[in-house]
């Protein structure tokens, strides 16, 4: 069976990140998204609010489940009993990063791989701090997220 992490912070999920989501679990037996709950990174959101968010655009999937974790991504991992961390690419500079971090896990932990799913070209430009600046300047974020959360997402700007 192929359990697989897809973990990020999801501060708020976009399009983008679903997309990563559906794809990823069509080929993963079991698919957990994993909200990473950094107290070093001041989250717009907290890790209430985005598990919520994430289960909402989650449900019509049977085999994603929604969880969070603080620590070491690689420690969840394991506790989780899964062997496999996909990370979503947009760009070069994702890639840099990205790379860099599944080597230190590697290092880590040699029997845990990570896999890279490149973003779909529509989602490209896409990202949580995009959505954010739109939606506090008052912008339509309609085409940037899940309906699921649109109104929670212009709610927290509505002020």
């Amino acid at each position: 069976m192929s359990k697989a992490i897809y973990p990020g912070s999801f501060d708020p999920v976009t399009k983008g990140h679903l997309d990563i989501i559906i794809r990823a679990s069509r080929i993963m037996d079991s698919l957990t998204v994993a909200v990473l709950d950094n107290p070093r990174k001041v989250a717009t959101y907290n890790i209430e609010k985005r598990v919520e968010m994430l289960k909402l655009v989650t449900k019509p999937y049977p085999n994603v489940n929604v969880d969070y974790y603080k620590g070491l991504l690689i420690d969840y991992a394991e506790q989780k009993e899964t062997d496999i961390i996909i990370k979503g690419l947009r760009a070069i500079s994702d890639f840099e990063f990205e790379f860099q971090m599944a080597l230190v896990n590697q290092k880590l932990n040699p029997a845990i791989e990570t896999l890279f799913m490149m973003t779909n070209s529509k989602y490209s430009y896409l990202s949580s701090s995009i959505v954010k600046e739109i939606a506090a300047l008052g912008g339509d974020i309609s085409s940037l997220v899940p309906p699921e959360v649109h109104d929670i997402i212009i709610a927290k700007y509505a002020d």
